[in-house]
């Protein structure tokens, strides 16, 4: 193993990567509408700016990857990330169609910053602060216009959860299709399929959890959030122990 892989501080893209990632997005759209009808909504999102500040922080203070300080923050960017675009939603008033598209642009900008500095966009070359903080802004603007676009879908356009959901399934293998077989670049076909992970998961955690009469199962969102979690947690000690995730040449 070459010595920046040794001290990478991301997953090896596998199987486990894309179903933890889309379990985490589901717990986190399913944790912030409990806490947010439980407490006070501000309360709910202090807390929730808070814990996604300390796991920031662990994260950035580890040396390399490490599952359950990664696995970790990727679910608190879940939950702040979710609270954050629907209080702009909710709160500000701001459309969907608005909010979706404000966040496309953000993306697009952390992203060609990104690509202008370190002149790559690899997942593989993140060894260096300056390239993880490009890494998770990344990943919460990724967040927070998967939100967006998933009540855009499910509300303003009419899709509804389900609906949404299987949209989202289908856009999420595509770029995998497009890799495999269209020749598309893996650096592409990755960020093109984890934006798409965040309505994914969002969706079917909506679906699960929302009344039937808009369209869900009717669900709670604490025991869809408590299933949700369970399985995160089964998979990241399963991760911790086999090391399958572990960056290697």
């Amino acid at each position: 193993m070459s010595q920046n892989r040794k001290h990478a501080k991301v997953p090896e893209v596998t199987v486990y990567f894309w179903i933890v990632k889309i379990l985490s997005t589901a717990m986190g759209e399913a944790t912030s509408d409990y806490l947010v009808f439980h407490l006070d909504p501000h309360l709910a999102v202090i807390l929730g700016g808070v814990g996604f500040g300390a796991a920031l922080g662990l994260q950035f203070a580890v040396r390399r990857y490490v599952a359950w300080v990664y696995w970790l923050l990727v679910v608190m960017v879940s939950i702040f990330g979710t609270m954050v675009a629907d209080v702009i939603h909710v709160v500000l008033g701001v459309p969907y169609l608005a909010s979706t598209t404000c966040f496309a642009l953000v993306l697009a900008g952390v992203l060609v910053m990104w690509r202008r500095t370190e002149k790559t966009l690899s997942i593989h070359s993140i060894y260096t602060p300056r390239r993880e903080s490009f890494y998770w802004g990344t990943v919460l603007a990724t967040f927070a216009l998967g939100t967006a676009a998933g009540d855009l879908t499910a509300t303003t356009f009419n899709l509804g959860y389900l609906g949404s959901g299987v949209l989202f399934a289908v856009l999420f293998a595509l770029p995998g299709w497009a890799y495999w077989r269209g020749g598309l670049s893996e650096v592409s076909a990755f960020w093109s399929a984890y934006v798409v992970t965040r309505p994914l998961g969002a969706s079917f955690a909506d679906w699960a959890d929302k009344p039937e009469a808009v369209g869900g199962l009717g669900y709670s969102s604490g025991l869809v959030s408590l299933g949700l979690t369970t399985l995160i947690v089964l998979f990241v000690v399963y991760l911790a122990w086999s090391r399958r995730d572990i960056p290697v040449d």
